[in-house]
């Protein structure tokens, strides 16, 4: 027999029952909690605001750009449009270096991986398909290398650990590791309670990866032991974001709520919360500068929001786009960001 399921009087309760617990687990967090973030960075010195600007305005998407993400070399990007395209740029010079022509136009995430060998997409086509940039057909384009099929939602968010290893994130509510070499899902991971959204990959420890989720969590997870280490709450709205600090030891994460929020995994909880001047900013995105003392956040206002990440200071805006930013993606020496807009354009920030 099937289970029964839960009348609304029992679900009610039940959704009370959990409020209670988080309510519970939060007030044990600032009880132990022996000071606060800005208390602790008082007597440090104030950054300058950060002055970049746009260098490359990357145009050929006729949609909204929906993704951006960097190779290894720090010099190529891939951008992900619902007009039906994956666009690899170089950005030192601002020319495509090739166009991929998706099957399904409704892409959502990207990845390039760090050797720069291949590129993934998905979307609402419940499917991530990985590219060979390097092996391309008799029309000139890149040749798949995989489809890899068998979600149960739409594909929300992917990383590469290596080029023959794929991570990612769906509707489904799951995490999934795929083997290139063979197109074999190897693991199957569960543990949110709504669309896992965002995904970002520890600094120094591919094993390592945090989430974020609608279900307004995010959460930590082992690849060694196959399971969540802990679950850190906070959040009132759909957690759009996060991003490993580059120390490894803490992650930001972008919400709808309109705060960002600093997480501390030694200290399992939230320590610092960071909003702009303007109420009701909804953030998508969010990365951190090299040194981890910037915070940016993309929003659906069309800036790059910004602020001295130990200090909780709000820094301002840069004036990026003319539509809801979509994604960040910054390289890996950290000299250049860039940004994906609905306005169908990618901007290249030194």
């Amino acid at each position: 027999m099937s289970p029964k399921e839960p009348s609304d009087l029992e679900y009610t309760s039940l959704q009370k029952e959990i409020e209670s617990l988080k309510q519970q687990i939060q007030s044990s967090q600032k009880n132990v909690r022996d000071s606060e973030l800005e208390q602790v960075m008082l007597d440090m010195s104030e950054v300058s605001k950060l002055k970049i600007s746009v260098k490359r305005n990357l145009k050929g998407h006729i949609h909204k750009v929906n993704g951006v993400a960097f190779s290894g070399d720090s010099r190529h990007l891939v951008s992900g449009s619902l007009d039906g395209k994956l666009i690899i740029w170089d950005t030192w010079t601002g020319n495509k270096i090739q166009i991929i022509l998706l099957r399904s136009s409704w892409v959502m995430t990207v990845a390039f991986s760090p050797s720069g060998n291949f590129v993934a997409s998905g979307g609402m086509d419940n499917m991530a398909t990985v590219y060979d940039i390097n092996n391309r057909n008799a029309t000139g384009e890149a040749r798949i290398l995989r489809e890899l099929a068998g979600y149960e939602g739409f594909l929300s968010s992917c990383k590469f650990l290596s080029d023959t290893e794929l991570i990612t994130g769906s509707g489904d509510m799951k995490l999934s590791k795929w083997d290139l070499r063979t197109g074999i899902k190897t693991l199957e991971l569960f543990g949110h309670a709504g669309d896992v959204v965002s995904l970002s990959l520890h600094p120094t420890d591919l094993n390592v990866l945090v989430t974020g989720s609608v279900d307004q969590t995010t959460k930590l997870w082992d690849l060694r032991t196959n399971s969540c280490q802990q679950t850190f709450y906070g959040h009132t709205a759909d957690v759009n974001s996060v991003f490993f600090h580059p120390s490894g030891l803490a992650f930001a994460s972008a919400s709808e709520d309109f705060t960002a929020r600093l997480f501390d995994i030694r200290a399992d909880q939230e320590v610092s919360v960071y909003e702009t001047a303007t109420p009701e900013i909804a953030f998508t995105s969010s990365v951190f500068s090299k040194s981890g003392r910037y915070l940016l956040a993309g929003g659906d206002d069309g800036g790059i929001h910004t602020w001295d990440a130990l200090k909780s200071v709000y820094l301002g805006p840069l004036t990026a786009h003319e539509d809801r930013i979509t994604s960040l993606a910054i390289t890996e020496s950290g000299i250049a960001i860039a940004s994906s807009s609905w306005d169908q354009n990618v901007r290249v920030w030194l």
